[in-house]
């Protein structure tokens, strides 16, 4: 990771902004291996050296990657001047940490979302050129027939040109199917239904790659992944929309 500017680590760790962490360095409540640091633009690397805030040790995790349940209604956005934001369903501690979300779900689609710091992995997952496959659960106004899966599977033109790579789709019982793609264009679930003559009543992503949703969340709720649920998203590059 290289050396990093103390009072960056710190933010890093959601401690506080940036103005009071230059008040306690200042106040010699910080220690780098045991010695007082006074200098907020004092230079350390985190995974090599001790760093203490009153006494207490402090773990350094630079880039983080969260787990949401997204809810309905919720803009998946970082800022919005009118409407709530899935930046603003975090914990306080955690809105500090520079999170944004990878990819977009529309406002009344519900289900996986990525939040992250580390802007390489976002573009990866959301690259085409990888492949991610992502996965929803449809209600639909009709029902699934063989014919729409085939023009799935041979990739649909929109009514506006668009074409789509192909996708799987997959009948789960009257008005209800599975739909996989590995792209995202816009509203790119809706339209292809939509294209077959299936308009969309509710839409939920269910997993990214062979990552699935902790459907024990809750809307709004979220965990951090470890390095097995990072593996999960790019295992075989097959998996996001």
């Amino acid at each position: 990771m290289g050396l990093q500017r103390l009072d960056k680590v710190l933010a890093d760790l959601g401690i506080g902004s940036r103005k009071e962490l230059k008040e306690l360095i200042r106040a010699g409540r910080v220690r780098i291996d045991g010695m007082v640091c006074l200098k907020p633009e004092q230079k350390l690397d985190p995974e090599r050296q001790t760093l203490t805030l009153d006494g207490k040790e402090l773990g350094y995790k630079g880039l983080r990657y969260f787990m949401m349940d997204k809810p309905a209604g919720v803009v998946t956005a970082t800022e919005d001047r009118s409407q709530k934001t899935v930046l603003d369903l975090l914990p306080e501690e955690l809105r500090r940490l520079g999170l944004f979300p990878v990819g977009r779900l529309d406002k009344d689609t519900s289900g996986l979302l990525l939040l992250t710091n580390d802007g390489d992995f976002a573009h990866r997952v959301i690259s085409p050129k990888s492949c991610v496959e992502k996965r929803y659960y449809a209600d639909i106004d009709g029902d699934v027939t063989e014919e729409d899966a085939a023009a799935f599977a041979a990739g649909l033109t929109l009514r506006d040109g668009t074409q789509c790579l192909p996708a799987g789709l997959e009948r789960l019982g009257a008005g209800k199917c599975l739909v996989t793609v590995t792209e995202g264009k816009y509203h790119q679930v809706k339209r292809m239904l939509a294209s077959r003559g299936k308009p969309v009543l509710a839409l939920r992503r269910l997993s990214i790659g062979t990552l699935v949703l902790d459907e024990g969340l809750g809307p709004g709720g979220l965990r951090e992944l470890d390095e097995m649920d990072l593996c999960k998203l790019f295992s075989g590059e097959i998996g996001e929309n």
